[in-house]
């Protein structure tokens, strides 16, 4: 398949590359989404309201 070591070195970098270009693209699609969160019908207060009870 491959003619000598150079041209497996070669296969494997441009695979590791193209990689890495796949993950630097989803990254910034991630990061031009908008984040959503889970909310309950009260919104915001509700969870802040758990986070401070549970600290008493």
């Amino acid at each position: 398949m491959f003619g000598n070591d150079a041209d497996l070195l070669l296969s494997i970098h441009r695979s590791h590359a193209s990689e890495l270009q796949a993950d630097a693209a989803r990254d910034r699609l991630a990061r031009s989404l908008p984040r959503r969160h889970p909310r309950g019908w009260l919104g915001r207060r509700q969870h802040n309201a758990r986070v401070s009870d549970a600290r008493r």
